[in-house]
């Protein structure tokens, strides 16, 4: 028996040239004034996205606000600062361009502009108030510049309390996009490493929906579709760039990862990890998510073998479904060792980003203190113990 909901109200426009869509859609929230929220690094200028973004919105009779200081790993700070700017110049909405970071940035100022407070108040874990926004977020734009993260097509923003080690993913109906615009030609400017991360991202939000105790048939067949077309087309696009097939198939891909975060939840790796790159702020989530995965999948297939076979053949693997149950996590784990090879990732260690054996205990604990709910999804039960387990094999 399954029981499930299905409730994802944003507007998606995709293709290559869809931001060409964004000067004359008439999907655009209501109002004439925008807040752009973009990285600290410059690269949307850089590039000369923004100014086409700007010059899109103002076809559409849009003025623009621009806030420049997002960082990797976004911290409250710079989400209440930009709050309380768009509030003090009356914005309609807010509109994220780039990765993960500017885009879960801007789902989570316009729920601070729209509501007052500061942004940690509704974060629902760890030192996090857990208010009930009294009135909806300001309505969010999404338009990605890499193929990862999936925020175009959810409601969650991931934030990181300035100060402290505490990073949580909290949404609400009001923070799912009014609109977003995926086009994978914005896509060719991410480097190659960057290119790796953001879609070993996106596979790791398939599968771990695809095995989470809170899936559903739409969730899986999305997943499915994100890890063959992840599989397939994300080692070609890190050796060539301008490979628009199979950009365009990543960007699906990690758009469809989003539509299943919408439909269903991920598993405790994603709490794992967001206590890693809490401690260690320089960590990116696609590189910690890897680094984890060898370790974390070993113990999740020892306790729950099924479905891992489903993956594999997804990934290419002729007759896994006739393997002996207790081979499928070990023919997944093959597969996912060639892809993180073939994606020239095999190199990353916990310890060139500062960690040490000394550190786990603690990111264990905060693991379960901030992103303990997904710890309920998984499908096998996990202990504190488990998880320093799992860390100290990962590290190794």
């Amino acid at each position: 028996m399954i029981n499930f909901q299905i409730h994802i109200p944003t507007r998606i426009l995709f293709g290559v040239r869809a931001l060409e869509e964004l000067a004359s859609t008439p999907h655009l929230p209501r109002g004439n004034s925008a807040m752009i929220v973009i990285g600290q690094s410059g690269a949307m200028i850089e590039q000369g996205y923004l100014a086409r973004v700007q010059g899109c919105l103002a076809e559409n009779r849009v003025k623009s606000l621009i806030f420049d200081k997002i960082r990797p790993n976004p911290e409250t700070d710079e989400v209440d600062e930009a709050a309380a700017l768009a509030r003090e110049m009356g914005v309609d909405f807010v509109l994220g361009l780039g990765g993960g970071s500017t885009m879960d940035s801007a789902k989570a100022i316009a729920l601070t502009a729209a509501n007052g407070g500061r942004c940690w108040d509704y974060a629902p874990r760890g030192s996090g108030r857990g208010l009930t926004p009294a009135a909806g977020a300001l309505p969010v734009v999404e338009v990605p510049t890499t193929a990862g993260t999936g925020s175009e097509a959810d409601p969650w923003a991931v934030i990181t309390k300035s100060g402290g080690p505490e990073k949580i993913g909290f949404g609400f109906d009001s923070t799912f996009p009014h609109l977003s615009v995926v086009d994978p030609e914005l896509t060719v400017s991410s480097p190659p490493k960057l290119t790796a991360l953001t879609g070993m991202d996106a596979f790791f939000h398939a599968v771990e929906t695809f095995l989470s105790t809170k899936r559903q048939p739409l969730s899986d067949m999305l997943a499915l579709e994100a890890v063959n077309l992840i599989t397939r087309h994300l080692p070609a696009a890190v050796s060539d760039g301008q490979d628009m097939e199979a950009r365009t198939a990543l960007s699906w891909a990690a758009t469809a990862g989003g539509l299943c975060l919408s439909l269903g939840r991920p598993l405790s790796q994603h709490s794992i990890e967001h206590a890693m790159s809490a401690h260690f702020p320089d960590i990116p989530h696609g590189a910690g998510l890897v680094m984890l995965s060898r370790a974390y999948f070993a113990w999740l297939g020892n306790k729950r073998p099924e479905r891992f076979d489903d993956l594999a053949a997804a990934m290419g693997l002729d007759k896994a479904h006739d393997l002996p149950e207790s081979d499928k996590p070990r023919a997944f784990l093959d597969r996912l060792a060639d892809l993180v090879e073939a994606s020239n990732l095999a190199g990353l260690r916990m310890s060139d980003y500062g960690i040490r054996p000394e550190h786990i205990p603690a990111m264990a604990e905060t693991a379960f203190t901030t992103m303990g709910h997904l710890f309920e999804t998984t499908p096998a039960a996990m202990t504190e113990k488990d998880v320093v387990e799992i860390l100290e094999a990962a590290y190794a």
